[in-house]
């Protein structure tokens, strides 16, 4: 079965740039093709799919082993900030002070 959408290189070169992936022309080519068999074998099993079988997540049913939530006393803000490698406070306000990721502007 043939993929109904085909991948160019510019769509794999857009959804880098979308995952911050630098690759080269050669990487977009190869990973156009290798792109579009994962989109062959997802239409194939898509073509597989009838309607008198409900779509699952899980083979099997599944059960939440948690347990309940119960509203218990934590432990105070002050000692918790007393544990933390760096706060910061603007008034009555104090929280967190980590290092900025990914070079992004806050």
């Amino acid at each position: 079965m043939e993929c109904p959408v085909a991948l160019t290189s510019t769509d794999v070169a857009r959804l880098a740039d979308l995952a911050r992936i630098d690759l080269t022309v050669k990487e977009l080519e190869q990973f156009a093709g290798e792109l579009g068999v994962v989109l062959d074998a997802v239409a194939q099993v898509s073509a597989a799919a009838r309607p008198d079988i409900v779509p699952t997540s899980h083979a099997l049913n599944l059960t939440n082993v948690f347990r309940d939530d119960v509203v218990r006393p934590s432990m105070p803000l002050a000692d918790v900030f007393a544990m933390a490698p760096a706060v910061e406070q603007d008034g009555d306000s104090t929280w967190f002070r980590v290092p900025r990721i990914l070079g992004e502007a806050a």
